[in-house]
């Protein structure tokens, strides 16, 4: 049998036995006591209830041991018990009570005619019957909880493995991105120099208009190169600057205290990548105010023109006695600060990606805390 078809009729065929051969057992056996027999097929009828209450099997299953006849059905429930109870010392309890209904009214009734060896033998052997199915219970019962602990485990290892993997491709993805924007923004950025140079020595007019347009196309290619990296380094579409309410509430229900004063960010029409340099930064200034500045109030404004987008991210000073400069480590611009990280984190990765976008990034200590300010232009610059 194969299937989950195949296995439950195999369970249910585990089951009727369980019940059937203690039966069979039972009738086997003989006694001289009258009520035995029938106390025994009730502690047999008794394990059907083993699933459900494994404790209520095990005490039906008192008397018929007691008339010495129900150690077959005992061991069933015993057994039950073992597996499905993880105290060991309740176990232990109820596997004595088991042998000492078996074992005292023989003690009692031949303790003039069985010599102090055949008692300690007798003792021994309860023991030993009630010993053995609810330990073989417990271990079999434990070997399924290592087991799937082990699964879990197993599981848990194969998520941290993928997610390394994605981490490493994202490195890379970023590594190169880097590296063709140093390559070929520099030639680009050549290009609308020379063609602008060009335009103002030339005294031709079609050399003047076909350098303004080389300048202009030149521009235009450096700023979709620049937005096609950043959508490379990051394809999520919640790393926006409309995402910002959002990002937020997240931060409110996190514990942070944060006002939002938003006049432009979701009126103006932002390029790629200063929306998500816009996002970017605020993050980056709320994750550092619950880092390092835990408690302080955070007023996040982002104000702008017709060239400039603004973003002031300032916190007061920590509530409950973290180290205050959440938002940088000195004074001053972000270029002289010390390094953060790399890849591109930090202020350091934030003060780069707003560079290539033509802005300026600062940290600079406000009266009790920190201030992130970001100038970012709503229009490429070359």
């Amino acid at each position: 049998m194969s299937g989950p078809a195949g296995f439950g009729r195999e369970r249910l065929l585990l089951d009727v036995l369980a019940v059937l051969v203690p039966v069979v057992v039972v009738l086997l056996s003989e006694t001289d006591q009258a009520w035995a027999l029938p106390a025994a097929l009730v502690a047999c009828a008794g394990l059907v209830l083993r699933h459900r209450c494994p404790l209520l099997s095990l005490l039906l299953c008192l008397p018929g041991l007691v008339g010495g006849l129900a150690w077959a059905p005992t061991c069933v429930a015993l057994f039950r018990l073992g597996r499905a109870w993880s105290n060991t010392w309740w176990l232990l309890c109820w596997a004595l009570l088991a042998a000492s209904s078996a074992f005292l009214p023989v003690a009692v009734q031949q303790w003039r005619l069985l010599s102090a060896a055949s008692l300690t033998m007798a003792a021994v052997t309860a023991l030993v019957c009630a010993g053995v199915p609810t330990a073989m219970g417990t271990l079999l019962a434990t070997r399924a909880q290592l087991t799937a602990s082990l699964d879990r485990l197993r599981a848990a290892t194969e998520s941290e493995l993928l997610a390394k993997e994605g981490a490493a491709r994202a490195e890379e993805r970023s590594r190169i991105a880097r590296e063709i924007h140093d390559a070929v923004g520099h030639h680009v950025t050549l290009i609308a120099v020379e063609a602008a140079a060009l335009h103002a020595s030339s005294e031709q007019a079609e050399v003047r208009a076909s350098a303004t347009r080389v300048r202009e196309l030149a521009k235009e290619a450096l700023g979709e190169m620049r937005s096609t990296l950043g959508l490379a380094a990051d394809q999520r579409d919640s790393t926006s600057a409309r995402a910002i309410p959002e990002l937020v509430a997240r931060a409110r229900r996190s514990g942070i205290r944060v006002t939002l004063s938003d006049e432009c960010s979701q009126a103006v029409q932002l390029s790629p990548g200063a929306s998500r340099a816009v996002y970017r930064v605020v993050q980056e200034a709320l994750t550092n105010v619950s880092k390092h500045a835990p408690g302080a109030a955070v007023v996040v404004e982002l104000t702008g023109d017709d060239e400039l987008l603004r973003v002031v991210v300032r916190n007061g000073a920590p509530v409950l006695g973290a180290r205050a400069g959440v938002l940088g480590a000195r004074a001053g611009a972000v270029g002289d600060a010390p390094d953060v990280g790399c890849g591109g984190s930090g202020l350091a990765g934030l003060s780069e990606r707003v560079r290539m976008l033509g802005g300026t990034l600062d940290a600079v200590p406000s009266d009790e805390g920190f201030e992130l300010r970001a100038e970012i232009p709503l229009s490429p610059a070359a």
